[in-house]
């Protein structure tokens, strides 16, 4: 009996990309959850878990907030009339007044707005999860990496001295 392939879930809920490698590169302040200006298609290709954030960054133009770098690639089942630009900056939905305290951050202490995942909330909308960030220095990284080390060594002999 051939076996049929299994087509991937499709994401109502929970997370659709994430960008692992921000938490490495960068010291992650304060976070805020921001709505996506998207398209039907978009969306769809989304739920598929087909997007990438791994260059995207956040910055604003003419007082608003943009995603910049993001790709969702085109839904392949869509038709010709929904084409979009995979890569165009998507408009992030943020009160006035986080807007302005982002900006501030960004241009008074050098700061970068760098998001660390899109997901679905309960209602099934489309957000953005985006994180104030410091970037590190290679010292930094080396000793994240010595730190998790140690964390892991310590679990590892802690359970093997339990079960003696």
């Amino acid at each position: 009996m051939a076996q049929v392939p299994r087509k991937k879930p499709i994401i109502s809920t929970g997370t659709a990309a994430q960008n692992r490698r921000a938490r490495y590169d960068y010291k992650i302040g304060p976070t805020y959850e921001a709505g996506l200006v998207l398209h039907g298609p978009e969306v769809k290709s989304l739920r598929l878990g087909r997007a990438s954030i791994a260059e995207a960054w956040a910055g604003e133009r003419e007082g608003e907030m943009f995603l910049f770098g993001c790709h969702i690639p085109e839904y392949q089942a869509g038709s010709f009339m929904a084409k979009f630009d995979p890569v165009r900056p998507k408009k992030l939905l943020l009160h006035q007044k986080q807007i302005r305290e982002l900006v501030g951050a960004i241009t008074r202490e050098g700061a970068t707005l760098v998001p660390l995942e899109i997901l679905f909330n309960e209602k099934g909308r489309a957000k953005v999860l985006l994180g104030l960030a410091q970037g590190k220095k290679m010292h930094d990284k080396r000793a994240d990496i010595a730190k998790r080390d140690w964390q892991r060594d310590k679990a590892r002999l802690m359970r093997n001295k339990g079960g003696e």
